[in-house]
């Protein structure tokens, strides 16, 4: 039996999900960055030692996907998310090097239901992926939406 979906009444301020881990290769930093970045330190590994990033470097929406992926693999798949209206921070504090082991948590900051769609809750979050040194990587804040149970069918 499935497990039940997480509803916007699970999310209570104060509430960590645990996000990764996810160990970052060469070879996805540059698929990644061939595709929607290509950038030299996005390239290569020379080029990266050669800029201020220190080696081959995922690029900032490289990190920010990865970081959806996380989210989604943690607990937004398991629930009955409506979206998100967008990004309120997306900050990359340092970079995100081939061989980094990314890990973080998503914390609750608040929840309120939608005046103009009560069966809709927006829940805030604060978002924080560290590498395998404690180094911060990215720190993220943004509003999610969600159905309120026994709502799934309201219009």
């Amino acid at each position: 039996m499935p497990s039940p979906k997480l509803h916007f009444e699970d999310f209570h301020i104060g509430r960590v999900f645990e996000l990764g881990p996810k160990t970052v290769d060469a070879a996805e930093i540059i698929e990644f960055a061939t595709e929607f970045d290509p950038q030299p330190m996005h390239l290569s590994e020379q080029a990266g030692k050669a800029s201020i990033l220190g080696g081959l470097s995922a690029s900032g929406w490289h990190t920010s996907s990865m970081f959806m992926r996380m989210m989604i693999d943690s607990y937004l798949l398991s629930s009955v998310s409506e979206g998100a209206p967008g990004i309120d921070v997306m900050e990359w504090k340092k970079p995100v090097l081939a061989g980094d082991t990314l890990k973080g948590r998503s914390t609750v900051t608040a929840a309120r239901t939608m005046r103009s769609r009560p069966h809709i809750g927006i829940v805030t979050f604060s978002h924080e992926l560290e590498n395998q040194r404690g180094e911060t990587v990215l720190h993220s804040e943004n509003a999610i939406m969600f159905r309120s149970r026994g709502e799934e069918n309201a219009a």
